[in-house]
């Protein structure tokens, strides 16, 4: 009964707060009260956007989906998840939305999460969610639905509270005699500068990549969060008014992923191609549940991000399950998230997605969902890594954003660039839109 298919990603369309607000029907909340599943007029086909198309995460999705089919054969016929390229997910989403396309449910980015709650377009949960027998809301750690609330409603549950780690390739250390990035973090010498140094003197003796900050690719800056959290540096004001890219700390936060790619080669620059699951790279920041890509091909480690000037910053990248209005069973749908995310089911997608669970996030139960690692592993990098976490930037205006400073950074990324002017450019054309 379950079904899947992948959509091709669409042609880019620019998210604005206008077009998403255009998209809201203003239909009755999701969470209106009472067995939401049996208020529908008979069985529908609810569908619902993601951006993976991991075959073990779909598998997981189809088993729970197909579980709430088998309970509410009167409400629900099918549950489809359709796949959207990561690369064109929230553009593509968005076209749906303005094409009268929308789907029931949607994984939501963190960066676009303020400009999705303020746009109308998505019903509130909250009462849904509350009202589900046995869901535990308040097991739900308050910090992690700050993004996705507006005043006493909840527009979107946040489903993946992935925090960013660094990987390492332990064969590669070895081999090139450097030093122990576990042992750094046990002696406190884990610091973005030794992270460089590892990755220069691994890069210069085996070849292939040193460290990398993935999915970047010099163009999604906004994963660079992971590494300028080091030097306390941020793009924007907290209230999102101010660019803060000529700020000291982001000017030698941006000078240090400058020399470290042009000068030492610890980085590798534009137009490489190097993946570190393929085991010819030394290091990659990137999200834990990433892990489920190592195939035992070479021996690795995972550690906290590194230290910089201003200590460590754990960032975490967090999707959130939002219903859309507007779509055309909203209350089956608010409905079929309570299944979805309930504690049950909140500790299967522990496996790849830590949840925002608070009775989940121990190591005796993330270990027994993610075999891979060791509870030691788990304590400090998941745990120690969703405590007193960032996000990723985000922001009300975020897509005009994202594609300004992007265009802005382009000249960053070259060996002869003036740090400091490129910064003040990014700045100079970021700023009208942090005053929309």
């Amino acid at each position: 009964m379950v079904q899947r298919r992948t959509v091709p990603a669409l042609a880019l369309l620019m998210l604005g707060a206008g077009t998403l607000a255009a998209c809201s029907s203003g239909g009755d909340d999701a969470g209106s009260g009472g067995d939401s599943a049996t208020e529908a007029a008979g069985p529908v086909d609810l569908r619902m956007t993601v951006w993976t198309a991991s075959e073990d995460h779909l598998a997981l999705f189809d088993e729970i989906a197909a579980e709430y089919v088998e309970e509410n054969p009167d409400a629900v016929s099918s549950v489809t998840f359709e796949a959207v390229p990561f690369e064109d997910y929230t553009t593509t989403l968005t076209t749906q939305l303005a094409g009268g396309n929308t789907p029931d449910l949607a994984w939501i980015f963190e960066s676009n999460a303020p400009e999705f709650v303020r746009s109308g377009a998505l019903a509130d949960i909250k009462p849904t969610l509350e009202g589900a027998e046995g869901y535990e809301f308040d097991d739900i750690l308050p910090t992690a639905l700050d993004l996705w609330s507006s005043d006493e409603g909840l527009y979107a549950y946040p489903f993946s509270n992935s925090p960013f780690v660094m990987f390492v390739n332990t064969d590669r250390i070895a081999e090139a005699g450097q030093d122990s990035p576990a042992e750094l973090v046990e002696s406190g010498g884990w610091t973005f500068d030794a992270a460089r140094e590892i990755s220069t003197a691994t890069t210069e003796q085996l070849g292939g990549a040193g460290l990398i900050v993935r999915d970047f690719n010099y163009s999604l800056w906004e994963n660079l969060a992971t590494v300028w959290g080091g030097w306390g540096a941020s793009p924007w004001s907290e209230d999102g008014t101010q660019c803060t890219f000529t700020e000291p700390e982001m000017v030698e936060a941006m000078t240090w992923l400058h020399e470290a790619t042009f000068a030492d080669g610890a980085i590798p620059g534009p137009g490489t191609n190097a993946d570190f699951f393929a085991g010819d790279v030394t290091m990659t920041i990137t999200q834990i549940s990433r892990a489920s890509s190592l195939d035992g091909s070479f021996e690795w480690d995972v550690v906290p991000l590194p230290e910089g000037p201003a200590g460590r910053q754990n960032v975490i990248g967090q999707a959130g399950i939002g219903v859309f209005e507007n779509g055309d069973n909203p209350e089956v749908a608010a409905d079929f998230l309570a299944h979805f995310t309930s504690p049950e089911n909140a500790e299967k997608l522990a496996t790849y997605f830590p949840p925002p669970r608070e009775s989940l996030l121990t190591a005796e139960t993330l270990v027994a969902a993610n075999p891979l690692l060791s509870e030691e592993q788990l304590e400090a990098v998941v745990i120690g890594g969703i405590t007193d976490a960032t996000t990723k930037p985000a922001h009300a205006n975020f897509a005009e954003l994202q594609t300004t400073v992007r265009g802005e950074l382009d000249a960053l990324w070259n060996e002869g660039a003036d740090v400091e002017a490129v910064l003040g450019d990014v700045c100079a054309a970021a700023e009208p839109l942090l005053q929309d």
